[in-house]
């Protein structure tokens, strides 16, 4: 009877172990979707204004009608959202366009997949000490990005307004060997994307990303010297995932929600043409 009982405790033990291991595999990403749940958490990195902003209307107005479960984590630096993103530490990222994203996979091996775009910030040259363009003096100091997409769009930015030329055919790989007339002799200073707006009280001016010229108080519309313009920009920013995500209906239902109706109404009145809708 001893020897009965033991063997029957040992087939409820080994019943309930199997049943533990088969509940374990729920819950969890996948490169179709097949086994994430819609009511799984979220991981969004952002850039604080005006990704984190948008997203936080997202989660507060509308998430909750489609089930989603959102969380906001924010990045002052346009590095570590993707390096998190491509370990596994973030299921997705909202802070860049697609030629960044570009750049950032061919020099760090990385594999993320832009998947919906959201809107634009229009890059622009500010400065404390003139207030026109006209008035940059020669041999003036200018900041700009010092990321390789970023700076190519900076000098493109200069160069549709006259200040400089650049090399035909240098696109937004543009670099400074690319600038073939320089009549001011500006001297570039290449500084890191979330510097530029600290840099303004060392430089002549600055040309500085939406996103970081909002979060330094500026009004892109009112205090930039020169704008970039809108039609046909490639550098939309949007909702990137890593390469195999794109299906997880989570981030599925996240990119129609930014592509929304809500999510334009809410752009153009929160921020009154210094954020662009992408469509």
């Amino acid at each position: 009877m001893r020897k009965l009982f033991g063997i029957v405790s040992a087939i409820i033990a080994l019943t309930l172990a199997l049943a533990a291991c088969g509940s374990g595999s729920s819950g969890s990403g996948s490169g179709d979707g097949g086994t994430s749940s819609a009511s799984d958490v979220l991981k969004v990195g952002a850039s604080p204004v005006p990704h984190a902003e948008i997203l936080k209307f997202v989660k507060d107005k509308l998430a909750a009608k489609e089930g989603l479960n959102l969380q906001i984590v924010e990045f002052t630096d346009y590095v570590q959202p993707n390096v998190q993103l491509d370990d596994g530490q973030l299921d997705a990222n909202f802070f860049q366009h697609k030629p960044y994203m570009d750049d950032f996979n061919a020099s760090k091996g990385t594999k993320l997949t832009f998947l919906q775009p959201v809107h634009l910030e229009p890059l622009g040259l500010y400065s404390k000490k003139i207030t026109s363009l006209d008035a940059l003096g020669s041999n003036a100091t200018v900041a700009v990005p010092n990321d390789a997409t970023n700076l190519g769009r900076a000098l493109k930015l200069l160069a549709d307004n006259g200040v400089i030329t650049l090399k035909e055919g240098a696109g937004t790989a543009a670099t400074e060997r690319d600038v073939t007339g320089n009549p001011k002799n500006l001297k570039f200073q290449p500084l890191e994307a979330a510097q530029l707006p600290r840099s303004l009280d060392d430089v002549d001016a600055a040309v500085i990303n939406g996103n970081y010229a909002l979060e330094a108080g500026l009004t892109p519309a009112e205090n930039a010297l020169v704008l970039e313009k809108a039609e046909n920009n490639p550098y939309a920013n949007g909702l990137v995932v890593a390469a195999g995500k794109e299906k997880d209906p989570r981030v599925v239902k996240l990119a129609k929600l930014l592509a929304g109706p809500e999510v334009k109404q809410f752009i153009e009145q929160q921020y009154k043409g210094a954020v662009i809708p992408a469509s």
